[in-house]
């Protein structure tokens, strides 16, 4: 988001919001034509069976004709609003999420980490498809408006004096419809806030239901003051929105009643023309219908409101994306005929509340093809960030990333990733992907090639190749790990990148880990840097960077040692 932005982000909002619907405006439009048209037939329809109850000879030839034209016209123009305003609701959400699933692969790592999962996957889901919801009952609410418009220009042709009278206490009532979605809308938005805590803490008791298995307190503790608070929470702002809505739709259906009372009691003191009366006690218990309509949309109305607000801030969060991310151009191989330098390389995180910004740097490294770097140092001090900042992950806030001697540009940095193979900490496996060859293509001689692989890794027998891809990720920690390894053999880059791989291993697959697998792709050529605690393995390394407090203090050579 620009400066301006931030300091208006309703603008902000409003503009994407338009970026969203303006595709849409032809279809919107016709939906609205089509709306009203609908809505001016049915008011012509009062009017015409209001004029038949007040004439003799009931309905004749010529008025039959207009009559069954309006029906048709009503019928029709309700269908049309009703399919055009499907046809934008369908293509409006899966645009929305091709969209959103566009910025959140264009953005910057560094946003999407600020950006957490828990407020994240309550807007690809719940948001969106509260849109998709109101998407199918805008045309209803569209023609019930146009049927209100047309009913109450009816009644100031019938009568002037008593439509003042209609207005005054339909104004009234609009009054205290609005004060009830301002405060609903309120209601909304603390129960959304609520719903991103209550998905925080579904995520915890799934991804910590081991640690809360071995704790009853906790167990207590997270289910009673986590997930049962906050869920009652959300129960009560929604039910407090709901409540104000339904008591403001019973205070409208009363006045419509009295509107009657007042009405008749107006005939009863001044001479009133049988078919002005008949007119507008006709059309009022008529009116009656299409303000419900309204008046039961709109708390759904309020959601979208806050959805689409939601989604609008989400997708301008993410609407600078990172320049010359190529998401459609075809892979190609990745070569490295040298290695790769930091020169000065600096970064900064933002400030903790009450805290001090964590700074990496300056960075000088020079990483040549063929070695096998160890990057070591205690918790915290920046072995992560360095290697986001080597691999491309991160732009540099000062300093230069350079490739075979050539400077890393924001147009090259897509290409200059694709050298690297990386297997993180957090790392992810994805289901139905088939391999991907050096080349940066699926090959048909690829899953052959994963065999050995499976075999030597000992997860043969729980994983096959299948269809091209991977029969299952469904392993253990440790097993994953493995296949990921297995990824990355068949990547085939020259670079290769190992957070704490060894991590989950026992003591067998961490030894063979060191002193055999990495000697092996050393000697093919590949760089390697391996984040590593494993200080029993040091020595095999070409050398080890130590790193502490986001500087690196120590860049010790072991391979001096080994000659000497």
């Amino acid at each position: 988001m620009t400066s301006a932005d931030a300091a208006n982000p309703s603008s902000s909002n409003a503009a994407e919001i338009w970026r969203l619907l303006k595709p849409f405006m032809p279809w919107l439009a016709l939906s609205a034509v089509m709306g009203i048209a609908s809505g001016a037939a049915t008011v012509a329809l009062l009017s015409t069976i209001n004029d038949v109850l007040n004439q003799q000879g009931g309905m004749s030839g010529a008025l039959l004709v207009t009559f069954i034209a309006l029906c048709a016209i009503a019928l029709f123009g309700r269908m049309l609003s009703d399919v055009s305003t499907n046809y934008v609701g369908q293509r409006l959400v899966a645009q929305v999420r091709r969209s959103l699933a566009e910025k959140i692969l264009s953005a910057p790592i560094d946003a999407l980490e600020r950006y957490r999962t828990h407020r994240l996957m309550p807007i690809l889901s719940q948001d969106v498809d509260m849109i998709s919801d109101v998407a199918f009952v805008m045309s209803s609410m569209l023609i019930a408006l146009a049927v209100a418009l047309g009913c109450l220009g009816y009644l100031a042709v019938l009568s002037p004096a008593l439509f003042v009278l209609v207005v005054v206490m339909l104004v009234l009532g609009a009054t205290v419809q609005i004060v009830a979605q301002t405060r609903a809308e309120t209601g909304f938005w603390k129960a959304r806030e609520h719903e991103d805590q209550l998905h925080k803490a579904y995520r915890a008791i799934s991804e910590g239901a081991k640690e809360l298995r071995m704790h009853r307190a906790r167990r207590t503790q997270m289910f009673g003051e986590q997930v049962a608070r906050i869920v009652d929470l959300i129960r009560e702002v929604n039910g407090r929105a709901i409540y104000t809505y339904v008591i403001a739709n019973a205070f409208g259906s009363a006045l419509f009643f009295l509107l009657i009372a007042v009405i008749l009691g107006w005939a009863a003191f001044r001479e009133t023309e049988p078919a002005v009366l008949s007119g507008f006690v006709l059309v009022l218990l008529y009116l009656k219908g299409p303000l419900d309509t309204i008046a039961n949309v709109l708390p759904n109305v309020g959601r979208a409101r806050v959805a689409f607000q939601r989604i609008a801030d989400l997708s301008a969060r993410f609407a600078t994306p990172e320049s010359h991310l190529h998401l459609e151009r075809p892979a190609e191989a990745a070569t490295l005929a040298d290695g790769i330098d930091l020169r000065g390389v600096c970064y900064s995180f933002d400030a903790p509340e009450g805290g001090e910004p964590f700074v990496l740097g300056p960075i000088d490294l020079e990483l040549r093809c063929g070695e096998m770097v160890f990057v070591v140092g205690d918790n915290g001090s920046g072995k992560t960030t360095l290697i986001k900042l080597l691999l491309g992950l991160y732009a540099p806030q000062q300093g230069e990333v350079l490739r075979d001697g050539v400077v890393v540009k924001p147009q090259t940095r897509d290409d200059y990733r694709q050298l690297f193979t990386t297997v993180f900490s957090d790392f992810y496996l994805f289901e139905n992907l088939m391999p991907v060859g050096p080349d940066g293509a699926t090959t048909a001689t690829l899953p052959q090639a994963a065999q050995p692989y499976l075999q030597r890794l000992e997860i043969a027998h729980k994983v096959s190749v299948k269809d091209g891809a991977f029969s299952t990720v469904d392993l253990s920690t440790g097993q994953r790990k493995r296949l990921a390894l297995v990824h990355a053999y068949l990547d085939g880059r020259p670079v290769m990148v190992f957070d704490e791989w060894a991590a989950d291993q026992d003591p067998a697959f961490r030894h063979l880990f060191y002193t055999e697998l990495l000697p092996e792709l050393r000697a093919k050529g590949h760089l390697l840097v391996v984040i590593s605690h494993d200080d029993r393995y040091f020595h095999l390394a070409d050398r080890v960077i130590t790193m502490r407090a986001g500087r690196i203090v120590e860049d010790h050579a072991r391979s001096q040692e080994r000659a000497a």
